[in-house]
């Protein structure tokens, strides 16, 4: 599956240098501008690739959403822009995403990222999340005024609304998700999971936390599991 990206080219091109490329993998409800920020404040030294996953942003729609498929995904965009070595981070699901492509392709990836998340099954922490989203759907809201107030029936921090309505925009049919809202309902299980893998990554590697996450707590920090070091 060919993903939507944006590839962006650092300074250094001007200068006729070749600069290294760093994927940047979004997390669950989000897209490709999640990460515009920290690509910005890369690029002058990195040529960049934001994209969207599979079932987000402007990506292809697909049922069928396991770990090793959206993987091989980041590795058939690479290989359409002819990138055959890159380093990559992902945020979230995207960190997980970003593990995989270094566990099945360990060759092709220069460094490892990995913002906000480990490598293990977690349990159901949006069932809100998703319960919102289909009222907002089903009540069809017609601009993002209408959807954060039925959003907030369901989900009580308003960050997380600012967050999950940046992707509440008007399409041809009228004000709807850019993300695939039944498509991630049916594949949450998988989403939430971390497959077992026999191959592993030795490449330099880094995990960032958040101060206030409980993604990622002391237990998790090396669980026995993990084939990433």
């Amino acid at each position: 599956m060919l993903l939507n990206y944006q590839l962006k080219q650092s300074s250094k091109h001007e200068l006729g240098n070749k600069s290294e490329i760093i994927f940047l993998v979004h997390g669950l409800f989000g897209s490709l501008s999640n990460l515009s920020g920290l690509a910005k404040e890369l690029q002058p030294n990195f040529d960049i690739v934001l994209v969207d996953v599979r079932n987000h942003g402007r990506s292809p729609r697909n049922k069928s959403m396991t770990y090793q498929e959206m993987a091989e995904d980041i590795f058939e965009l690479a290989d359409h822009l002819k990138i055959e070595r890159f380093s990559i981070l992902g945020h979230s699901m995207g960190g997980k995403i970003a593990m995989t492509c270094a566990l099945l392709q360990p060759e092709r990836i220069s460094r490892l990222v990995v913002a906000d998340i480990a490598p293990m099954t977690y349990g159901d922490r949006h069932s809100e999340v998703f319960m919102g989203l289909k009222s907002v759907q089903q009540l069809q809201a017609e601009n993002r005024t209408e959807a954060e107030k039925t959003l907030a029936g369901y989900i009580e921090t308003p960050e997380v609304r600012m967050f999950l309505l940046k992707s509440f925009q008007r399409t041809e049919d009228g004000f709807d998700f850019i993300y695939d809202v039944e498509n991630l309902y049916n594949n949450y299980g998988l989403i939430s999971a971390w497959p077992e893998h026999e191959n592993r990554y030795q490449g330099p590697t880094l995990f960032i936390k958040g101060e206030l996450s409980n993604y990622i707590d002391e237990q998790k920090q090396a669980p026995p599991h993990c084939l990433i070091s």
